[in-house]
């Protein structure tokens, strides 16, 4: 049997769970045909955006609260966080009647900030990234004698987090592998301790962004590269935690990286197929699954929504841009005659084929054709892209010189 190479054992986590019970919500753990019918293996989804907050973080910040003191209570506490600890220990604080202040980056979603705020959390939005926050809320806690609540390298938060395992194992037992996103590490870390401590033999396999592959990079020596403006910002950390990683050396079998693109398509099946919405790190098992099917073929796989806290013009922006990578939203741009009717027959070439016109953008002034010319460019709502195709080949037997726009931009 794994042995557990920090001071948090599988009672540990009982406890934690009890402590809990009634104070968060017992989230569904679900199989789900269709992602099992893509993935060539049979997934079984843990929906911890279901929580309060939208987000398992909810499990240790409470665990955690519950150990302070009475006279640390009164003091108040201090967390640093892009957005889910913080509405976790806000929250919770609330309820407790615990004054907390929360340190954000500046790149935090708006809806992240707005949450927090509500829950009665001081917020102080400082530097560019986790880290920067951190040293910030360190230099607050120390002038104004707050307990720190760190969000993944503390015992109790581990514990808390490592309840998940046991709600997963109690509805599948049978479970051959779980898929838990790393940030810090907290909850692949507690979950961890618990999954193999109660079936030895599951595999524990951890996801992160490719733009942030802080823990990758730690466990192999390899110099750190994290960086950039990755949707899965719940797991952006470019300095994994000291206890976590500990865990991970000893009970995780893989660290999988996946990049933004799957990412993207990660969140849009998820609300497309299971109907709830995930937010890029809560999508990052599924899109760690869909990007290596050798790995899960045939296996019984458990992987975490660990978060659904998305902001909506984000959600917004991948879902039109899933719809333009599927072909079921097509920029094209048509050559024309600048004369009256010619834009009525596009337009009936592309209804006779079936496509819906969404936009229109007529140009005269700024393309390189002909003065006699334009072109247009045409939005179309499309089945497929082999739909695509079909409007492209009925507007070229019309006479209408058509191709299709790569991007946004107007470069094919």
């Amino acid at each position: 049997m794994k042995k557990s190479p920090i001071d948090v054992t599988l009672d540990d986590i009982r406890e934690a769970a009890r402590i809990l019970e009634g104070k968060v919500v017992k989230t569904p753990t679900a199989p789900s045909r269709t992602l099992s019918a893509i993935c060539g293996c049979n997934v079984v989804v843990k929906f911890e955006n279901l929580q309060y907050t939208a987000s398992f973080k909810d499990r240790g910040a409470y665990v955690k609260l519950m150990s302070l003191s009475e006279a640390e209570k009164r003091k108040g506490v201090i967390a640093m966080s892009a957005g889910n600890h913080a509405q976790g220990v806000a929250y919770h604080a609330q309820n407790l009647g615990i004054p907390a202040t929360i340190v954000m980056p500046k790149s935090t979603p708006f809806t992240k900030v707005k949450h927090t705020r509500g829950f009665g959390a001081r917020v102080l939005l400082e530097g560019d990234s986790i880290d920067e926050a951190a040293a910030f809320a360190r230099e607050i806690m120390e002038k104004e004698g707050l307990t720190f609540i760190h969000p993944y390298d503390d015992e109790k938060i581990i514990a808390g987090q490592g309840t998940v395992a046991l709600e997963m194992l109690e509805v599948c037992p049978d479970l051959e592998v779980i898929v838990v996103p790393i940030g810090g590490g907290g909850i692949i870390s507690g979950m961890a301790i618990a999954a193999t401590a109660i079936k030895p033999d599951i595999e524990i396999i951890g996801v992160e962004a490719a733009l942030y592959p802080s823990m990758y990079q730690a466990l192999r020596q390899e110099p750190p590269t994290s960086r950039g403006a990755t949707i899965a910002e719940g797991i952006a950390v470019k300095t994994p935690g000291t206890l976590t990683r500990k865990v991970i050396e000893a009970l995780i079998s893989n660290i999988l990286l996946v990049d933004e693109a799957t990412l993207e398509q990660a969140v849009h099946m998820l609300l497309e197929i299971e109907k709830t919405v995930a937010e890029g790190a809560g999508a990052a098992p599924l899109a760690a699954v869909m990007s290596n099917p050798g790995v899960f073929a045939g296996r019984r796989v458990g992987i975490v929504v660990t978060g659904g806290n998305i902001d909506s013009r984000l959600l917004a922006t991948i879902l039109m841009r899933s719809l333009v990578r599927e072909g079921r939203l097509a920029r094209l741009r048509v050559q024309i005659e600048d004369a009256p009717g010619v834009l009525a027959k596009v337009a009936g070439r592309i209804g006779a084929a079936q496509g819906n016109i969404v936009e229109v953008y007529h140009q005269r002034l700024f393309y390189d054709v002909p003065v006699k010319m334009t072109e247009l460019d045409v939005v179309v709502e499309t089945r497929d892209q082999e739909h695509v195709q079909e409007i492209v080949q009925a507007l070229g037997e019309a006479g209408f010189q058509t191709r299709v726009l790569g991007d946004a931009t107007g470069d094919s």
